[in-house]
């Protein structure tokens, strides 16, 4: 549903060729049989495979001409790298904002154990420093880098009548002491200029922590990467899959790869343990899933 259609009969082949194969993907039916785990060969025309900077690659492949496109929405609205872990994003986050010829402002968060009934006894147990180096799925990081024309996603519901939800993406265009300005990227107020103010933010799952507490910090992450699993619901021209490991949960793989709307759009780079580029990965896919549906 996803893909866009061509113009010519050889186009229309291509397109019907990748969606086919993306369906066989997402069913467990391409490569050998799959009921669990399964290793997958991918298509050469997808694969980056002559590389030395294996961050840098997949970044040129998906954001060419980057420094120079910075003031230029569509540009960026179209274009997201994805890979399977948080740590990995941040890397590849990191990277990509190292390129970006601006000064950067770091906000540091403010933590503490929440005023909850169930913290009673172990308040004076947890430090600041402690809570500080808490980072998990769905809260900003203690410490938040940004700079001017950098993607930022929000993490968060803060104004839905505004567009203002959890997965909006936002190009930065200032950077105050108290608030941050930006510009929404996609969707129906795509152009509004916005402000982001701090806002106090709970581990939605504290079952991973042994204490509750909160975090004072702008609820976004640079976005320039994100994990496979926050870009469900998106659609992209240019998508560039990121696996210096392989992805680890059901249907992660076809998640990725469906993300964007033509076949040329897909980049994929995979590396092994020795950091030598392979052109196979593997792909989750537990059949019992279906037989629930």
């Amino acid at each position: 549903m996803r893909l866009r259609g061509g113009d010519s009969c050889s186009e229309l082949a291509q397109i019907k060729e990748f969606s086919e194969w993306i369906l066989k993907v997402g069913d467990g039916e391409a490569g050998d049989p799959n009921d669990g785990e399964v290793e997958l060969y991918l298509p050469n025309d997808i694969l980056i495979q002559h590389t030395r900077d294996l961050i840098a690659s997949i970044v040129d492949a998906i954001y060419p001409s980057l420094e120079n496109q910075l003031s230029n929405p569509e540009y960026l609205q179209e274009r997201a790298i994805l890979a399977p872990t948080h740590e990995i994003v941040d890397l590849v986050n990191d990277y990509v904002l190292s390129r970006i010829d601006a000064t950067e402002k770091i906000y540091f968060s403010s933590d503490e154990v929440s005023k909850d009934e169930s913290n009673i006894g172990v308040r004076d147990l947890y430090t600041t420093e402690f809570l500080n180096s808490i980072k998990c799925s769905g809260l900003p990081n203690h410490e938040l880098k940004l700079k001017v024309g950098a993607i930022v996603m929000l993490l968060r519901n803060i104004d839905q009548s505004r567009g203002l939800c959890n997965g909006t993406r936002l190009i930065v265009i200032d950077l105050g002491s108290h608030v941050i300005r930006a510009t929404v990227l996609s969707g129906s107020h795509k152009g509004d200029k916005v402000h982001i103010a701090r806002i106090t933010l709970t581990p939605s799952d504290s079952i991973k922590f042994p204490v509750q507490f909160d975090r004072s910090q702008f609820p976004v992450v640079v976005c320039f990467t994100m994990t496979i699993n926050k870009s469900q619901g998106q659609s992209l021209a240019y998508v560039g899959l990121y696996l210096p490991r392989s992805v680890f949960t059901h249907g992660q793989l076809y998640v990725a790869i469906s993300r964007v709307i033509s076949k040329k759009g897909l980049k994929v780079l995979i590396y092994d343990n020795d950091k030598r580029v392979s052109n196979r990965t593997n792909n989750v896919v537990y059949k019992e899933v279906f037989e629930k549906l």
